[in-house]
């Protein structure tokens, strides 16, 4: 089976979202359609009702393209683990307490055992600083947390691992 992804909101508004002026934006865009194209045969990607509804804000014709990208993924339940796992990530401080969503993507994603969680929210998920006390409290709770990563990152892995000799 392939591994399992979820995909956090930043990661579709980048694929949907015209091109930017701002370079590093552009390029975030690029890959991020770059690393869609690839996902597709070799992951198996989800998302979630709070992934649905963050998309569906803002500009109508955005939103419309976000939703549509979605409505081809699976939707993982908020379960009744994955709300209590939010709020020990809140209550411990591995999230910020203003970043509930945040905290929630990182939850629905461990609680339903997802491989990895791909991210361009470098402010609360993909957070190098915070990214250890996200994994402490995950395994303290009892689940395995997902490899947090960027849409290069995890390209970047899956071509590595094609690379190996024993491939």
């Amino acid at each position: 089976m392939n591994p399992t992804v979820y995909v956090e909101t930043s990661v579709v508004s980048y694929l949907t979202a015209r091109p930017s002026r701002d370079v590093v934006l552009a390029a975030y865009q690029e890959v991020t359609r770059e690393w869609w194209r690839a996902a597709q045969g070799r992951f198996v990607l989800y998302a979630s009702a709070l992934v649905i509804s963050e998309s569906a804000t803002g500009d109508a014709d955005a939103a419309r393209a976000r939703l549509n990208v979605l409505s081809a993924i699976p939707v993982l339940d908020a379960t009744e683990e994955a709300v209590e796992l939010t709020r020990t990530l809140l209550d411990r401080r591995a999230v910020p307490p203003n970043a509930g969503d945040d905290a929630a993507h990182i939850a629905i994603a461990a609680a339903n055992g997802v491989n990895y969680l791909v991210t361009w929210n470098f402010r609360h998920i993909a957070n190098a600083a915070t990214r250890s006390r996200i994994e402490d409290v995950c395994r303290r709770s009892g689940y395995r947390p997902p490899v947090i990563c960027t849409p290069n990152e995890l390209m970047e892995a899956d071509d590595a691992e094609a690379d190996r000799p024993d491939h």
